[in-house]
């Protein structure tokens, strides 16, 4: 930013102004701007999985199994590294900036992987270099979009909202279902696994074209001293309410904060933070995201060989089921989301994952009895998935509210790796557990475990869960620029 920079303290009612709003037509457009982020990972992962045995063919990119395989790390490796990278940058230049350029990295990435035109060495690195920077963008926006959505979203809402956008994961996997059956059925594979690439970038332009007239979220101006920008984006955005026929009540006294800007924070203040001020908050976030992490990877990538092996599902079949899969856990969400701000966040939290683990222990004993079929087998799922995908979605509600806004996205990126990485072992371990497919007992076994480890996450949010429903983000986890009235 070239405009002018304070380093005088600021007393300012902006995080009061922005509590204090109805919804309004503004707030929609904010959704439909920044929460497309979900929608395009879960577009672009599904895509991804539904081309792989095309990709394999000779009359395409003829990929071996394990450059197929590759195809899911290098992407999940790109996230890791575009969430630490974007989630710091996000922190240091702004959210609205890093939310336009996530996106067109996304874009470029995504877009580039559909002109891979062979697999000799030269391609394939072409190939693999597009996925690992599509999932950079997707990584970067994780942070970004979150940080965003949540310092701009009056407290009121923001946990619904948090929560039905995290889990639109769940509407991009639809999409890209039917994507992937449009573009691979009713033209030849060589033009249909390319088109199907294409659609995630056609949908990223338009919506950046939409995320270009958002605002830059006012706290992270004031914050870091941009005092004057965020009274004009703040006016901004009370001018559209207004506009739209809400009267604004007067904001008191008592609901202004002083802050002192300060704009040299990084991870290693984040670590220092998390080890001397926030370790129980730390511990909180990491434990919500790496037990949903597992879980959803677990189930996710292996439910396939699941229905094929021990249900005898055909392989043309397998997307039936998973859109029924996909539809539970796109309707949690959208049905509980409303409940994370009226009943709480740790109900809601502790509930869903302590009951989505016991139903999966449930669903482990009668696996293991040869009591289910397919299709009970898929119901169970969409049981489970429909509280654990509510809850997963408010793990990334946790990690964004709890910590100050100069670490926010930085925190998001943190845990977020973190999820990944421990959510990368999940599919290793159950696909062992399947082996050839005879082997019930060891894989009834293996959800017990994921049972366990989703009990372990609801324990955890009993225990250090924040009651932060309705609450100022300022008043959750206050500033680290902040100061007493009058002091210098």
């Amino acid at each position: 930013m070239t405009a002018e920079v304070t380093t005088e303290p600021v007393r300012t009612a902006i995080p009061a102004r922005l509590d204090r709003l109805r919804w309004s037509p503004f707030h929609t457009r904010m959704i439909v701007g920044l929460g497309a982020a979900w929608i395009l990972d879960g577009l672009n992962i599904t895509v991804a999985s539904s081309v792989s045995a095309i990709l394999q063919q000779p009359d395409t990119l003829d990929l071996s199994s394990t450059q197929v395989g590759l195809i899911a790390t290098v992407y999940l490796v790109g996230q890791i590294v575009g969430a630490l990278y974007f989630g710091k940058m996000s922190d240091r230049l702004g959210r609205k900036k890093l939310f336009v350029v996530t996106l067109a990295v996304f874009l470029v990435g995504s877009g580039l992987s559909a002109f891979t035109f062979g697999n000799s060495p030269g391609w394939l690195v072409f190939f693999y270099a597009t996925r690992f920077v599509a999932g950079m963008g997707i990584g970067g926006e994780y942070s970004a979009i979150n940080s965003a959505i949540d310092e701009m979203m009056p407290s009121r809402y923001r946990g619904r909202v948090d929560v039905w956008i995290n889990g639109t994961y769940w509407a991009g996997s639809i999409l890209g279902t039917f994507v992937a059956l449009i573009f691979l059925n009713a033209m030849s594979p060589t033009v249909g696994w390319r088109l199907a690439f294409l659609v995630g970038p056609l949908l990223a332009v338009v919506v950046i074209l939409v995320r270009r007239n958002l605002p830059e979220s006012p706290r992270w101006l004031v914050t870091h001293g941009y005092a004057a920008q965020a009274e004009e984006a703040i006016k901004s955005i009370e001018q559209e309410v207004t506009g739209s026929g809400q009267l604004l009540s007067p904001v008191d006294e008592t609901d202004t904060i002083t802050l002192k800007p300060e704009r040299q924070y990084g991870y290693l203040v984040f670590l220092r933070l998390v080890f001397r001020q926030y370790t129980k908050r730390a511990i909180l976030a990491a434990s919500l995201m790496i037990t949903q992490s597992f879980l959803y990877n677990a189930i996710f990538f292996t439910y396939a060989i699941v229905l094929t092996q021990f249900y005898g599902v055909s392989a043309t079949r397998v997307p039936i089921y998973g859109l029924a899969f996909a539809v539970g856990n796109l309707a949690g969400p959208l049905l509980l989301g409303h409940l994370f701000d009226k009943w709480g966040r740790k109900i809601m939290i502790a509930g869903t994952y302590l009951l989505s683990s016991v139903l999966l222990a449930i669903s482990a004993w009668l696996f293991d009895a040869g009591s289910l079929n397919a299709e009970t087998q898929t119901l169970m799922w969409m049981a489970i998935f429909f509280l654990a995908s509510a809850g997963a979605s408010a793990a990334y509600l946790t990690a964004s509210e709890i910590f100050p806004i100069e670490i926010r996205a930085e925190a998001i990126a943190v845990f977020f790796a973190i999820a990944q990485v421990a959510g990368a072992i999940g599919p290793l371990f159950y696909g062992a557990l399947i082996g050839d497919g005879t082997n019930r007992t060891a894989l009834a076994i293996g959800y017990l475990i994921g049972a366990a480890i989703m009990f372990v996450g609801g324990l955890v949010e009993v225990a250090f869960g924040v009651n932060a429903e309705g609450k100022s983000l300022e008043t959750i986890a206050r500033p680290l620029s902040a100061v007493e009235v009058g002091q210098r």
